[in-house]
């Protein structure tokens, strides 16, 4: 007897399209703001960023997805619409509100089940759980761990030092800021429940902590500074 293959219920072509909509919508989210929007001189705010940000959650959701058995059309397309909202809406409403784009666009674009859509909205919804992650269905949890882990290893070194530079900082203050990197990669690999985030987290902590070596290396002074910054002390 043949093993049963599953068609996707996103095929390529239109997972694509859903992509160019969300691209358009966060574009449209800054350019219909009128007071430049809330804190938008910081590119991790801009829509640009948020796309990114976006592309990157798809990949590793979708990935730890396929590793520990989740569906990977829920998970695919609940991560690309999980922040489609998060630049027009207050952050505490950004998840609910991205859920409901998303209903609106599967039950209008497309002939997709309702179970399907169900789900995918409820995993928007639900992605900015703080709770256990025992609470949520497999395919949230893909989804949450995928955009915790977004943030912390080179990217969320690089992302934190870039803050430097708006808050008028000097390379001086880099390892205060990449401790803060290793502080926030630390707490992911607490809070992450599947093997595959697990090591994923570990593997981004430790190439912060080498960045985090090599800054002491080459930086005469800064363990020095980091430490008068530890005990409250000014130079």
């Amino acid at each position: 007897m043949g093993v049963e293959i599953k068609e996707s219920a996103v095929p390529d072509a239109e997972f694509e399209e859903m992509k160019q909509f969300v691209s358009d919508y966060l574009a449209a989210s800054v350019e219909n703001e009128e007071d430049g929007g809330r804190m938008r001189w910081y590119p991790w705010h801009s829509a640009e960023y948020r796309f990114n940000h976006t592309l990157n959650v798809v990949e590793l959701a979708t990935d730890i997805a396929r590793r520990e058995g989740a569906d990977l059309d829920v998970v695919r397309v609940a991560a690309l619409f999980h922040d489609i909202a998060k630049l027009e809406a207050e952050q505490e409403r950004h998840a609910d509100e991205g859920a409901r784009v998303a209903r609106e666009y599967l039950t209008t674009r497309g002939d997709y089940p309702q179970s399907f859509v169900d789900q995918v909205t409820q995993s928007v919804r639900e992605h900015s759980y703080q709770g256990s992650l025992d609470d949520v269905s497999l395919e949230t949890q893909c989804l949450i761990e995928a955009d915790i882990l977004d943030k912390i290893g080179a990217n969320g070194a690089v992302l934190m030092l870039l803050r430097m530079g708006y808050e008028s900082r000097t390379h001086m203050d880099a390892g205060e800021m990449i401790d803060r990197v290793l502080e926030r990669g630390r707490d992911a690999a607490r809070r992450v429940e599947s093997d595959a985030a697990e090591s994923v987290a570990h593997q981004r902590l430790k190439r912060v902590k080498w960045f985090r070596e090599w800054l002491e290396a080459e930086i005469p002074g800064i363990e020095a500074r980091d430490q008068d910054a530890d005990s409250g002390n000014t130079r």
